[in-house]
């Protein structure tokens, strides 16, 4: 069956909520936000979302980012791995994915040779790239006994993040393996990775899960590295990443038809501008078109990052500043470019991830020069193809004539290295992706592109400030804040999600386990509201 083409929820036009005073508050129209107001309001409770833009989804949405062209892109959100089975089935959510039948390709020289890594789900196949790359068997079998331990770890963590909290006692228990848990929760990863891999090129693609998002190292004494790793690993419950048919933009549309069909009243272009959190009842600030208006709530749930709650409360922020360190590329192709490893079809390397200028040895070297105040060169990133795997977001007639998105996120690329000069900085970070693509290409990438309905080529770049500016993540941090080990104290956090103020409640990235597309903090919200 041909899914539909998903863009950003439907506009709400802004006007007054039909209650002075409801159950439930929720501060931001993001999918967490979305799935909290779901569950509470289909178990009855009154609930009012409030969202300053002119749609709901946030980071979890797909647009026409080319003017004059009909192909769907997911422009900041693209790919799915935690949002767990129970949510879609709680909510009854019309929303599917699809698994990646590639996992990764990686080019690299060999003797002044192109050639590359390729893993697929064909473990023969996947075994002789490893071999004809490292000369043995012996990485290879280091990747399955890595993968092994980490996906026995998934199948016993992922289950947790939508139960009550456990302690870090309950989770070690649950983990039952002491080599893992040192690991992957008490040691810098890349000591694991230096004692199972040996080849260069095979520890950049392990080490790669451990930055997405993540301006850090592998030896980072504070284990930064280790908890991104965690939840890029543990997704599903097997660690798959999958691609959202539709687009990023079906998961929106379907969550807010599940919220509003239950009853929640959904208000875009209405910014929150302050929370009281009073005594039983909390008043909650915001304005529509430059009217101020107030409404009561028994609870407050904030779907904004922990510095952003921090403001609306009038209190100081509990820790710095966050910053994120990426730069995502959107781009639509007329056609998929030629590799200079002729081995290999790039329908297959671009529908997995692309790893570009990812080996151990760039990585580091790519940090470095990032915390110098310098953006890196060669230039790691990482790409892939929607719709390979999902054509449906080109429509009939792009489908037709061959056309194909690429998605490219950047590594290291921290907002301070903008704040100077945005414009130019952009373009220097642009510039500098494109070249690391093109050492591996047989031709340049931009004779590939499309153009819009202006005759100008369909690429655009967003760095971590332009995130601040359009979605209103600090610092353009896509987790909110650094990201936590998904355990904790639950005698006085019984679900993660406590701000210290019992009836204002995090409900978004910024919560205990939130971070990427999981929906998994709105659900733990909205479980301590209703008890359980």
């Amino acid at each position: 069956m041909q899914p539909p083409s998903h863009g950003p929820a439907a506009e709400h036009p802004p006007h007054r909520p039909t209650r002075s005073r409801y159950d439930a508050v929720i501060v931001g129209g993001g999918h967490n936000g979305l799935v909290a107001a779901a569950y509470l309001a289909r178990a009855g409770r009154s609930v009012l979302l409030l969202e300053r833009l002119g749609r709901t989804g946030g980071a979890a949405v797909s647009t026409e980012a080319f003017p004059g062209v009909p192909a769907r892109l997911s422009q900041y959100s693209y790919l799915v791995s935690l949002l767990p089975g129970k949510v879609v089935a709680d909510l009854g959510l019309k929303f599917a994915v699809r698994r990646r039948e590639v996992s990764s390709y990686t080019p690299t020289l060999s003797a002044g040779r192109a050639t590359g890594l390729l893993v697929t789900g064909d473990e023969g196949r996947t075994a002789e790239s490893f071999r004809q790359l490292t000369g043995s068997d012996r990485e290879f079998d280091a990747w399955r006994e890595f993968y092994g331990r980490t996906a026995r770890v998934a199948r016993r963590v992922f289950p947790t993040l939508t139960e009550p909290l456990p302690s870090r006692a309950e989770l070690r228990r649950a983990v039952d393996d002491e080599v893992a848990w040192e690991m992957l929760f008490e040691r810098p990863i890349g000591e694991a990775l230096e004692r199972h891999f040996r080849h260069d090129l095979v520890r950049g693609v392990v080490l790669t899960d451990a930055l997405i998002g993540t301006f850090t190292h592998a030896h980072d004494p504070g284990l930064a590295q280790n908890r991104c790793f965690l939840y890029h690993v543990i997704g599903g419950g097997d660690g798959g990443w999958h691609v959202p048919v539709g687009g990023m933009g079906a998961l929106t549309e379907a969550l807010e038809d599940a919220a509003a069909a239950a009853g929640a009243e959904l208000r875009t272009g209405c910014e929150v501008t302050a929370i009281d959190p009073g005594g039983e009842l909390a008043e909650v600030a915001y304005r529509v078109d430059g009217v101020e208006h107030r409404v009561g709530a028994g609870k407050v749930l904030c779907n904004a990052a922990p510095s952003t709650l921090a403001r609306l409360l009038g209190e100081e922020p509990a820790a710095p500043a966050p910053q994120g360190a990426q730069l995502k590329v959107n781009m639509l192709l007329r056609r998929l470019p030629r590799l200079r490893d002729a081995s290999v079809d790039p329908r297959e390397a671009f529908a997995g991830t692309f790893h570009i200028a990812e080996s151990y040895r760039e990585l580091e070297g790519a940090y470095r020069q990032a915390a110098a105040g310098a953006l890196p060169a060669p230039a790691p990133s990482e790409i892939y193809c929607h719709s390979l795997t999902d054509p449906s977001i080109l429509g009939t007639e792009l489908a037709a004539r061959g056309y194909q998105t690429l998605t490219l996120f950047g590594l290291h690329t921290p907002a301070e290295l903008f704040a100077r000069d945005r414009e130019a900085a952009r373009r220097a970070a642009l510039d500098g992706v494109l070249a690391a693509l093109d050492a591996h290409l047989d031709e340049p990438l931009t004779e590939c592109l499309a153009v819009d309905g202006d005759g100008r080529p369909c690429i655009e770049s967003k760095c971590p400030p332009d995130l601040e500016d359009e979605l209103g993540l600090p610092g353009g941090n896509i987790f909110h804040r650094d990201l936590r080990f998904p355990y904790g104290d639950p005698g006085a956090d019984r679900w993660g999600v406590a701000t210290g103020r019992p009836n204002v409640l995090l409900c978004g990235a910024g919560a205990l386990r939130g971070g990427g597309v999981s929906g998994i903090p709105g659900h733990n919200a909205a479980m301590a509201v209703l008890g359980g």
